[in-house]
């Protein structure tokens, strides 16, 4: 066994060529190699049977499948890490529970391996696709599948991304945040006010384990108003949800995760879920076009709070209105509260 980024590829000499189709075509591939929610489930009752750490193991593999999508290496380190690190930090029975799929998470998204320099590295030689990739994750926008484009058809050979009902994917949950990563880390550099007011205050935002999403809202729009005054018509969207994940990054980083709901995610609405502590934390951001369309918002949200089981979530707005009141406040919606804020 080698590690990959050691093998030198080798061409073979024209005479050396074999033909895999008495048509003189390469066969398809067509097997499916990642893994799915019934064989993470196999692989986990098997370990269960060993170590009878009183898991869940139809709910871990659900929850396996839902990070990785099956991709066979984050399936097979997420759990390492969950046997041999997080096992060292909480009890087993903790270990493998959503809590301790929460610690793996983090520390795989933290760790300098083969499988991210590669992907890094092939993302950066393809500078066109990494900036459409960026603008699917930051502003939510579609990019059509195209089999005869060559960074497409590269980046999918690499398992960064997949065909989704015939739209470009992030191949998954893990490399989505890992890629949001480094976007923000690259806005960063270029101006990390908000990152740097959200590093000074995060403390305020803790209490008994707990996240205070209100407080963060709130003084989120306090700091965009210092910094940039009133919303101007020229505001794009895919900066406040930058800008947001800015402020909010070092609040949760070291404890807790994020990532961006894939679902609801386009140029009209973004939901951000924070897994802190074993809690989970819905916001929603989007532009304020009215009152019946965030009346809408309210009832997606709200139902969206039902598939996690949560009677509390959040909405940011973007408001252009001169006349809007700026702030948060509570909106009773189906028997749950949405904490809305207005900047």
């Amino acid at each position: 066994m080698t590690d990959v980024k050691h093998v030198k590829p080798k061409i073979r000499s024209e005479d050396e060529h074999k033909e895999n189709s008495p048509w003189n075509i390469a066969a398809d591939f067509t097997i499916d190699m990642s893994l799915s929610e019934n064989g993470i489930r196999g692989m986990l009752g098997e370990y269960e049977a060993d170590h009878h750490t009183g898991m869940d193991t139809a709910a871990m593999a659900k929850l396996l499948r839902e990070y990785t999508e099956g991709y066979p290496f984050l399936v097979s380190r997420l759990c390492q890490l969950m046997d041999e690190r997080v096992s060292e930090t909480m009890s087993l029975r903790e270990t493998w529970t959503v809590r301790g799929l929460e610690e793996a998470v983090k520390l795989i998204l933290e760790e300098k391996n083969t499988l991210f320099e590669s992907l890094t590295k092939n993302l950066n030689n393809c500078p066109e696709l990494k900036a459409a990739i960026r603008s699917i994750l930051m502003e939510g926008t579609k990019l059509t599948w195209n089999p005869d484009q060559r960074d497409i058809v590269l980046m999918q050979m690499f398992g960064l991304i997949r065909n989704d009902h015939n739209t470009v994917r992030v191949a998954n949950r893990i490399f989505e945040t890992r890629l949001y990563n480094l976007f923000l880390s690259e806005e960063e550099l270029r101006n990390n006010v908000f990152s740097r007011e959200g590093d000074r205050a995060k403390n305020l935002f803790v209490s008994d384990g707990k996240l205070n999403m209100r407080l963060i809202m709130e003084r989120f729009i306090e700091t965009y108003t210092q910094i940039y005054g009133p919303l101007e018509e020229r505001f794009r969207e895919k900066d406040g949800r930058e800008q947001f994940l800015l402020y909010l990054k070092p609040i949760i980083n070291g404890t807790g995760n994020y990532y961006i709901e894939a679902q609801t995610r386009n140029p009209s609405r973004t939901d951000v879920i924070v897994d802190y502590l074993g809690k989970q934390y819905i916001i929603e951001l989007k532009i304020w076009r009215g009152p019946r369309y965030n009346a809408d918002g309210e009832r997606q949200l709200s139902e969206y709070l039902d598939y996690w089981n949560l009677t509390t979530g959040y909405m940011l707005s973007f408001n252009f209105n001169k006349k809007k009141q700026q702030g948060v406040h509570p909106v009773h919606v189906g028997g749950k509260i949405v904490y809305e804020g207005t900047l």
